[in-house]
């Protein structure tokens, strides 16, 4: 038995060692990886791992600890300002999804008890699915995220509803389950309320009064093993006491991350659980790609098609519909959509528990098993879709704002690009009376600028006609501050071959850039890192002991040096091998100047300590 457990383990890392990374290389994401993996090595690939249910069980608590993880960064004054999307666009997503799936089912021959179990279990997204994709793409923090966030919080309260009304709607003998833990013909409904509302009421109690001073004792026995034991007890007790009250492991856990959210201990909370939380979400993943029955698939293609076609179809449309009423976007909406439209891990123990107690039937559910597990499959590839085909057609297909008509423009300067960067250089060219022509391409940027105040034009700054209205034959600077370095070279390009007299100023990230923009004409550059940067080492180095006078003086040094350095650089730029002996060449050049004025000034002065004399 060892042997198998361990040898089952070793086909799971093993799998996911060797194909994920790919998996992220070539875009696809790793959840992906994941479920590519568990294909792999499941009963219907390779046969090394044959009890894909069993383990899915167990893999579900990495989405408890998620869910934990999440309550975690929510405080409860955060929640409470969630409480319209949550309650309002996650309420109406459910009631609108499963009415939708109910008829669907009911007019394909389902009673409308059974298509009622239907539409409930396939309302429900994949909370691990979706919030793992969307981290991946660092959209949680959007207003996409967050409403997605939101739906899939109000999904996970559905579940405890859901759970009741389906006995309900029992219409044959069910399969009596052992190991159910509540019987509703046993226990009454009132004590059955009480007990629920009893264990939420301990757990917000608990998380608020008692484990603060038990956190407390374990921290200061200085045992970080000790701590790390507590907290995975901490969440595998509440997921227990939630599941024996036949609530949400996943909703019991989150109430208390949220209400540990102003703990002191929060931050090692997230870093003892973490790593657990990741390995078992992994292998959640590659159990549900595992599960799926390729045998149905097989065996009825058309059917499964149409069914997984059908589901995702539904909830596009119905999603795209509330995003819009609730006011998102139309790149959020989408986002907010794509990443919703699956069923959900849930679906496999509604499905599970409908059937034990009679309100759908095996040869009902079985299909619809297959078919949650591969939508939870399509889903980073509908985002892959979204992103790289969807959004840029998209764009490219949205109609063009015509540039700003504008009067000949007799302003000195003239800035291209007014983000943050561009911003600074005309607050302070204004600060000094000197007033600038503003060109930006982001429409919407345009507009919020002149609510604000500014003077603003929108238009392509790379053509030449817009630049002469602007006043480019008459401009004394030109500021580039855009932050796309090939419009950049293409703008310096143009500017200097028709406006020779004027000064072109820009910014690069790069080396690389910086001699791209010279051999386009450009007069003045800046690397947009380099001066905050510099700065920050000056603190560093006051922080130290060292004198702010001979900081500020060594900083003014090194800044000169390296501008010799990178003139130096554009005349090998295309010879690495002179590159990387330029650069030694300097380095050390720079070190021994600063270390012996550094040594001279602590001779002379003794002002200026603690500035590498020694």
């Amino acid at each position: 038995m060892e042997g198998g457990v361990l040898l089952a383990a070793f086909f799971f890392l093993a799998a996911a060692v060797a194909v994920v990374p790919f998996a992220q290389r070539w875009g696809l994401g790793s959840v992906l990886g994941y479920l590519a993996a568990g294909v792999l090595i499941g009963p219907f690939g390779l046969k090394l791992v044959t009890n894909p249910t069993d383990i899915l069980h167990f893999a579900e608590f990495g989405v408890v600890m998620m869910l934990f993880l999440i309550g975690l960064e929510l405080e409860p004054a955060k929640l409470w300002r969630l409480r319209r999307p949550i309650v309002g666009l996650g309420g109406a997503q459910m009631l609108a999804t499963t009415a939708a799936i109910t008829s669907v089912a009911y007019f394909a021959g389902f009673t409308w008890q059974a298509g009622l179990a239907v539409g409930m279990a396939l309302a429900l997204s994949s909370t691990a699915i979706a919030l793992q994709t969307l981290s991946e793409r660092n959209l949680l923090g959007t207003a996409a995220g967050q409403s997605a966030f939101s739906v899939l919080l109000f999904q996970d309260v559905s579940v405890i509803l859901i759970l009741a009304i389906l006995p309900l709607l029992a219409v044959g003998t069910g399969v009596i389950d052992p190991e159910h833990p509540i019987d509703g013909d046993a226990v009454a409904g009132w004590i059955r309320a009480l007990t629920v509302v009893g264990v939420v009421a301990g757990i917000v109690v608990a998380g608020r009064y008692l484990l603060r001073p038990v956190f407390r004792f374990i921290a200061g026995s200085g045992s970080r093993e000790i701590f790390t034991a507590f907290s995975l007890l901490l969440v595998v007790g509440i997921a227990l006491a939630m599941q024996l009250i036949g609530l949400s492991p996943a909703l019991g856990t989150f109430l208390a991350g949220v209400v540990l959210a102003n703990s002191e201990y929060r931050l090692a909370l997230e870093s003892d659980i973490e790593p657990f939380k990741a390995l078992l979400l992994g292998l959640f993943f590659i159990s549900v790609g595992m599960s799926i029955q390729f045998d149905l698939v097989i065996e009825a293609p058309l059917q499964i098609a149409l069914l997984v076609a059908g589901l995702i179809a539904v909830k596009l449309v119905l999603l795209a519909i509330l995003g819009r009423v609730f006011g998102l976007g139309r790149d959020q909406n989408l986002v907010f959509t794509f990443a919703l439209a699956q069923g959900g891990e849930f679906a496999f123990v509604l499905f599970q528990f409908a059937t034990v107690e009679g309100a759908l039937t095996p040869e009902q559910t079985a299909p619809l098993v297959v078919v949650v597990a591969l939508t939870m499959a399509i889903t980073p590839l509908l985002m892959l879709l979204l992103e790289r085909v969807i959004q840029p057609a998209l764009a490219s297909a949205a109609p063009k704002r015509p540039d700003d008509e504008m009067e000949p423009q007799d302003n000195p300067v003239i800035i291209i690009g007014y983000g943050r960067f561009g911003q600074i250089i005309g607050r302070f060219l204004h600060a000094y009376g000197i007033e600038s022509t503003v060109l930006d391409n982001d429409p919407d940027h345009v507009e919020v600028l002149r609510r604000f105040g500014s003077s603003v034009f929108y238009g392509d700054a790379t053509r030449i006609d817009l630049l002469e209205s602007a006043g480019g034959d008459r401009a004394k600077l030109i500021v580039i501050a855009i932050d796309d370095v090939d419009k950049t070279v293409e703008a310096a390009g143009a500017i200097s071959e028709r406006f020779p007299k004027a000064k072109i100023l820009a910014r690069a990230r790069n080396r690389q850039e910086v001699y791209r923009l010279m051999d386009a004409g450009v007069h003045a550059l800046r690397r947009e890192t380099f001066d905050s940067a510099l700065s920050l080492a000056g603190e560093a180095m006051t922080m130290l002991g060292a004198h702010p006078y001979t900081v500020r003086r060594n900083m003014r040094l090194f800044a000169d040096h390296d501008e010799q350095a990178l003139a130096k650089g554009y005349e090998v730029q295309h010879d690495m091998e002179s590159q990387a002996s330029l650069a030694r060449q300097m380095r050390d050049e720079l070190a021994g100047i600063m270390q012996s004025d550094g040594a001279d000034e602590v001779d002379d002065d003794d002002r200026h300590q603690g500035w590498g004399g020694d």
